[in-house]
């Protein structure tokens, strides 16, 4: 019998302004809304950084501008888009690179809520969706991705990872199909 999470990453108002998809957050929120109808946690992941970036090595080709520029920290860009925004009570685990698991406790808390499988939803399908999946079944969980509760600036990239990299490791499936399941 498995313990399932629902698993909302990187849907930070900057991030989700970079992916502009009218239809992506009513879908996501509908997977939101079917799992807190069946009991099943959601927990949020967000990418997020110290003030002075110090855990940001000028060398990571994806964040390494943050360690020399050191943009104005966070505020409400940062945060969880109002759409699907946590209840009181759901955890919100901060990550520092593009896994779910990188730099965060997400483990931890999986471990002691006993969750076994997770469902994976986010923002990009080719950034935290594919790092998390991949280090989650590294790491035995049970998994299943919500194709379209993902998104990415590529479609094509979007459609090969979910039709062909993520069956390999992960039951794929519709929020629709999920939510009507649970």
């Amino acid at each position: 019998m498995t313990n399932p999470a629902l698993l909302v990453m990187d849907v930070q108002r900057a991030v989700v302004a970079r992916y502009p998809d009218p239809a992506y957050l009513p879908r996501l929120r509908e997977a939101v809304a079917g799992a807190r109808a069946s009991n099943v946690p959601v927990i949020y992941v967000v990418v997020g950084f110290r003030p002075e970036y110090s855990e940001v090595s000028p060398r990571n080709k994806m964040f390494g501008a943050l360690a020399t520029t050191k943009p104005a920290g966070g505020g409400e860009a940062m945060q969880i888009h109002p759409d699907v925004a946590p209840e009181a009570g759901e955890t919100v685990v901060t990550k520092r690179r593009v896994s779910a698991f990188a730099g965060s406790d997400l483990d931890m808390v999986l471990r002691a809520g006993e969750i076994d499988h997770l469902v994976l939803t986010g923002i990009a399908t080719s950034g935290v969706v594919l790092s998390t999946l991949r280090q989650a079944a590294d790491l035995d969980f049970g998994l299943t991705v919500l194709a379209d509760g993902c998104l990415d600036g590529d479609p094509e990239v979007h459609r090969v990872l979910t039709e062909k990299v993520f069956p390999l490791q992960a039951d794929v499936t519709t929020v629709a199909e999920w939510t009507a399941a649970h």
